[in-house]
């Protein structure tokens, strides 16, 4: 549904993208994660048309979507990082704007808004000016307006930034309702968790550029873990042992007559691969380049 090559944009002696290549498939959730800087931000910014690369394709569809842009913006629905919503007006009125710029009229349309409002629990506060709502419930109302219309892409950046668990775990459920029924969709994090909670598959950007790709399994199968040991003995300090193994280990440190109390094994979580992928990437950049978000 998306396809990203080799996207270059530069602010000056900048590089914000360097060579940034990034493929989803309908029903898919790539979760985007890169520390600020990384590129996440303007990746979404050329997708949708906002700001142009200064090399690089990017098709949505059968669309070259910067040569046919306001024919793919119709199938693209983005929740910006920054909340860019009418205060003034009601959430409902916001969505019949975003409904209207996605093509709906009439009845559609305004049985479009109903559903929506209710799929984010937005129905109670849905005639209310968005400027005096909570700031969660505007993070939902922002999201609604990317999900109305049901586009086959989604974009979603930072639409957790700052939300109760309310607001969470309504977006949560209706990303997972989207991509079960089609839709593609990129949603870039600095929570992981959310990335578990999605079953996302991956993709590490850094400096511009996506350093590593694929399924949480793949990505941390060879990553350590660690092996956390009590034992019956008081005396005896707990182990913290590092482990690719844990089952070998374990069996070692039975064997060799140390009587444990208590064992519990961490699996390598998202936190590790973040970490481990930066570290090789540091490790391989002879000079440091700048990048901006």
């Amino acid at each position: 549904m998306l396809l990203a090559e080799g996207l270059v944009k530069r602010y000056g002696p900048s590089r914000a993208l360097d060579g940034f290549d990034l493929a989803v498939e309908p029903g898919e959730i790539v979760g985007l994660i890169g520390h600020n800087g990384a590129g996440k931000t303007t990746f979404v910014e050329v997708v949708t048309g906002l700001v142009r690369p200064d090399a690089g394709r990017v098709r949505i569809g059968s669309l070259d979507a910067l040569r046919a842009a306001r024919a793919a913006r119709r199938l693209v629905g983005v929740a910006p990082q920054e909340l860019a919503l009418y205060g003034t007006v009601s959430a409902r009125e916001n969505l019949r704007l975003f409904a209207g710029l996605a093509g709906l009229r009439g009845r559609r349309r305004d049985a479009e808004i109903v559903r929506v409002l209710d799929e984010l629990h937005l129905t109670g506060v849905a005639d209310r000016p968005v400027g005096v709502l909570s700031g969660g419930q505007r993070r939902r109302v922002q999201a609604a307006t990317a999900l109305v219309g049901s586009p086959p892409l989604l974009l979603l950046d930072e639409p957790t930034a700052g939300a109760d668990p309310e607001t969470r775990s309504a977006l949560l459920a209706a990303v997972r309702a989207r991509a079960e029924a089609g839709a593609a969709v990129v949603y870039t994090t600095h929570y992981l968790p959310e990335l578990v909670d999605l079953d996302a598959t991956l993709a590490l950007a850094r400096a511009g550029r996506i350093i590593a790709r694929g399924s949480r399994q793949e990505l941390t199968r060879h990553l350590p873990g660690e092996l956390r040991v009590t034992f019956t003995d008081p005396a005896e300090p707990a182990l913290r042992l590092p482990t690719t193994d844990p089952g070998a280990d374990l069996a070692a440190l039975l064997a060799s007559g140390r009587t444990p109390a208590s064992v519990d094994i961490r699996r390598p979580s998202l936190d590790d691969l973040y970490h481990a992928m930066e570290s090789a990437a540091l490790g391989k950049d002879a000079e440091p380049r700048e990048a901006a978000a």
